[in-house]
């Protein structure tokens, strides 16, 4: 793995567990009882997405330290997934 391997490796982890967290702990304004005009009551009344892309990368991180090392060790290799034999 190369560093725009491990990069995009990264940038997908980081995406999947962020969409993982969103919905965590997610109140609506409806739930809160204050619908700001122009927005539907479902819309959340505090997003706290600073904290959750926090999270999201302490854990984006572990994840990526673990799948990197098992790709650099060679645990698992190209052939190891190949299960129709498309690579020869």
């Amino acid at each position: 793995m190369n560093l725009t391997g491990g990069i995009v490796l990264f940038a997908v982890i980081w995406f999947m567990v962020f969409f993982i967290v969103l919905p965590i702990r997610f109140r609506s304004q409806e739930e809160a009882g204050e619908v700001v005009p122009g927005t539907p009551p479902s819309a959340p009344a505090d997003a706290q997405i600073g904290k959750k892309a926090r999270i999201t990368t302490l854990i984006a991180i572990v994840l990526w330290a673990i799948i990197a090392t098992i790709i650099l060790s060679g645990m698992i290799t190209l052939r190891d997934i190949d299960w129709f034999n498309q690579l020869g």
